[in-house]
């Protein structure tokens, strides 16, 4: 048996190709909705399937969610290690901040951060994930302290978690109120933070 309670087997393409499909439409209806919203019953429409093909795939609602959560967070550190890999710099921080508080506002951030929705509403969420994606902003704030960007007392651990819970809380303050800003705001508090430990030769700063 596979982790998402199916019979272990060679998926054909065209088997691939449905499997992939149902759960991009969950992963979607998921996002939007919420889990507990989202029915098998949708996920068949969305995805175009029938109930025995979603079925051939996953025992049941709670092994689609798992293969949710998997892809989902995969998704999240793939993004999150390309971005962080582009910091050298403060204003390497700030492009950052941009570009993830532009895409939220482009739905006014109604649905919060894609992992962190899902956690919220299950016990049984990728922990592993949350603290890959911490580990890619700890690298990058000590990144900085490499490239004397930040003083050799920053604790990058401490500035690494502020950067991420600023991240997680702006998502939640976002879809509460549907505007951007106190996500934005959240973020410049914990850059302000890092800029205070920058050092006289960082012209970004």
């Amino acid at each position: 048996m596979t982790a998402d309670g199916t019979s272990a087997r060679r998926l054909t393409p065209k088997g691939a190709a449905t499997r992939a499909r149902i759960v991009d439409a969950a992963n979607q209806l998921m996002y939007e909705r919420g889990v507990a919203a989202t029915t098998l019953a949708d996920v068949r429409a969305a995805s175009a399937t029938s109930k025995s093909q979603v079925y051939q795939h996953f025992a049941d609602k709670d092994a689609l969610v798992k293969e949710v959560i998997e892809t989902r967070a995969e998704d999240v550190l793939t993004q999150q290690r390309r971005r962080l890999r582009r910091v050298e710099s403060l204003r390497g921080f700030e492009l950052w901040r941009d570009e993830l508080v532009e895409r939220n506002a482009l739905r006014d951030g109604a649905y919060g951060c894609p992992l962190g929705s899902l956690a919220n509403e299950i016990a049984d969420h990728n922990e592993d994930a949350r603290r890959a994606i911490a580990a890619h902003f700890d690298d990058a704030v000590e990144r900085l302290k490499t490239r004397s960007v930040l003083r050799s007392d920053a604790d990058s651990r401490a500035l690494a978690i502020g950067l991420l819970s600023a991240l997680q809380g702006g998502y939640l303050l976002a879809k509460a109120s549907r505007d951007v800003y106190p996500m934005r705001a959240a973020l410049d508090m914990a850059i302000a933070q890092l800029r205070a430990y920058a050092t006289e030769t960082d012209s970004s700063a």
